[in-house]
């Protein structure tokens, strides 16, 4: 099992928890992870891909192709993309 930690509220209000346990078997990424449990963290996928979402794995910045492992504890952190002027550095 994983253990999964979900900081921030709009992360929260994405997959309705903010702590879960999910099973792994053998080692996979982060991404896998996510797409393998859906149902309960399929909502963080599109933080993931727009970059708003902080991933560590036992204390260590990672991200989704970060390996995870039996045991292993991800949180998931919200970070905005808004830059200290106000303004977006997502380029549109």
């Amino acid at each position: 099992m994983v253990s999964v930690q979900i900081f921030g509220q709009m992360l929260r209000a994405a997959v309705d928890e903010s702590e879960l346990e999910v099973p792994v078997t053998g080692q996979a990424t982060v991404k896998q992870l996510i797409e393998a449990n859906q149902v309960q963290l399929g909502g963080l996928l599109q933080y993931i891909k727009s970059r708003e979402a902080l991933i560590t794995i036992n204390k260590k910045i990672g991200s989704e192709d970060s390996f995870v492992k039996d045991g292993d504890m991800v949180k998931f952190s919200f970070q905005s993309r808004t830059s200290y002027d106000g303004t977006r550095d997502i380029p549109t």
